[in-house]
């Protein structure tokens, strides 16, 4: 990554001026979403709690489900690859900002990447678009797990409780709305510093979980093997390299990035390294002990491993809901992350940069939207409680283009790497290939649908 950083640098005078005036005087200019929601003032640190709370989420729970359609050594490839990849890519955008940066044209958001670099069009057409369905998904799929460890937790401690499940996705909704009241994303970052510290715990408790399972004289039968048919076997592959791919992705690099405060030269990476050291973690512990311990029988979160089929706690009780508490908090800190981009929309068009932060002209107007937003997203999350199938499609579609083929082609439009230079083969070998696995990810997204489809049911009690 060193000759990256030198290739950023188009001549020694731009090096030296990460140009704090050009930055001041942009500031006057920027509409309410930048000027209020993306305030540049964080440090590194703040950036690496932000990154980590966007990638160590929740959704790292299901990858022992993908190993079970890869193997042992078809998981640790893509799991070891997406890690690679990703670290490399988010670079890239890192490197792009920073470039631009350095010229005095400093970009806040993804869609600002894409109009200057690529044009107005794909900043207002398809950047934008996909990533706010992408995070305002998030934020729905944040809602109806959260319901989700709520109503665990409930059944735990009440067994023949007779709550239903949207009433815990509206409880987890009214948090939800507490939090997006926060003004900016710089001012989460004493909150997702706390998420990090969660995200440890909860993966430190299913590692530990699945290690006593796995050891238990009753331990269920592990089979390594790949069920099903050429053609399921096919497709279950396609959708566990989309589970991993999306568990990795981000999809707010440049929102993540523009809360360092200038100059921003290196920043991006020290926080991308504190980030990938919780990832290696995490990822890898929680995938290689839930696959070790329950084989191609890991259910889609690992959660639910530890009950058995009468409801049965295969792990002491108070282990289970201390770690279903773990993941829930983390949950809200992650859906908050997630909502940001919405924030920054709405801020934008419903607030006036020429007034205070704090006035009456903004304080009504963001209030009264970032309410109407995740009241929203919580009827969705209720009403929908087979999202996970439709977050998949949306995560296909969205975090792949987003977190891998958009930093390769950021890159190359902006240093043009001659092609003698290996920068610029490998970053077009990640867009052909991650563009074709978007294609048969969404494909496989679309075949889960068809066949789950008979089991819809709005506001079920799954």
């Amino acid at each position: 990554m060193g000759t990256l950083h030198r290739s950023s640098i188009t001549a020694q005078g731009v090096e030296d001026q990460e140009q704090d005036i050009p930055a001041a005087q942009q500031k006057t200019q920027l509409d309410a979403g930048a000027l209020f929601v993306l305030k540049s003032e964080g440090s590194w640190w703040h950036c690496g709690y932000h990154l980590t709370t966007s990638i160590v989420a929740p959704a790292l729970l299901s990858l022992p489900y993908a190993f079970a359609s890869l193997g042992w050594i078809g998981g640790m490839i893509c799991l070891c690859g997406g890690a690679l990849v990703t670290f490399y890519s988010y670079n890239l955008i890192s490197l792009v900002l920073e470039h631009h940066a350095q010229l005095g044209r400093r970009q806040l958001r993804f869609k600002d990447m894409a109009e200057d670099i690529l044009g107005p069009g794909w900043g207002k057409y398809f950047v934008g678009p996909v990533q706010f369905t992408v995070c305002y998904g998030a934020v729905i799929g944040s809602s109806l797990l959260g319901g989700e460890c709520m109503k665990t937790i409930y059944l735990l401690s009440k067994p023949e409780g007779t709550m239903k499940l949207y009433e815990f996705v509206t409880i987890f909704g009214c948090l939800l709305i507490v939090l997006a009241q926060i003004p900016s994303f710089h001012a989460l970052r004493h909150i997702n510093l706390v998420s990090l510290v969660l995200c440890l715990a909860y993966s430190f408790c299913c590692t530990a979980g699945a290690i006593h399972v796995g050891n238990r004289s009753d331990a269920p039968p592990r089979d390594y093997s790949i069920t099903g048919g050429t053609i399921h076997k096919l497709f279950g592959v396609f959708n566990a390299i989309a589970i991993i791919a999306t568990t990795y992705g981000n999809g707010i690099i440049p929102e993540i990035q523009a809360t360092l405060a200038p100059p921003v030269k290196g920043k991006m990476f020290k926080g991308l390294v504190i980030c990938y050291t919780v990832v290696v973690i995490t990822f890898f512990s929680v995938a290689i002990s839930g696959y070790w311990a329950f084989g191609n029988q890991a259910a889609g979160i690992i959660l639910s491993n530890f009950i058995d089929s009468n409801g049965n706690p295969l792990v002491p009780k108070w282990f289970l809901m201390m770690t279903n508490i773990f993941t829930l908090l983390q949950l809200a800190a992650v859906a908050v992350v997630y909502l940001q981009p919405t924030n920054e929309v709405l801020e934008s068009t419903f607030g006036d940069p020429l007034s205070a932060e704090f006035s009456s002209r903004n304080l009504v107007p963001r209030v009264i939207s970032r309410t109407l937003a995740v009241a929203t997203g919580t009827v969705l999350a209720a009403m929908l409680p087979f999202f996970g199938d439709i977050n998949s499609l949306i995560g296909a579609f969205g975090f792949l283009p987003l977190d891998f083929t958009m930093p390769a082609i950021f890159y190359n439009f902006t240093f043009r790497p001659s092609k003698r230079n290996p920068v610029f083969w490998f970053n077009n070998a990640i867009i052909a290939v991650f563009s074709i696995l978007c294609v048969l990810g969404a494909i496989s997204s679309v075949r889960q649908i068809v066949l789950d489809a008979s089991s819809y049911k709005l506001f079920a009690n799954v």
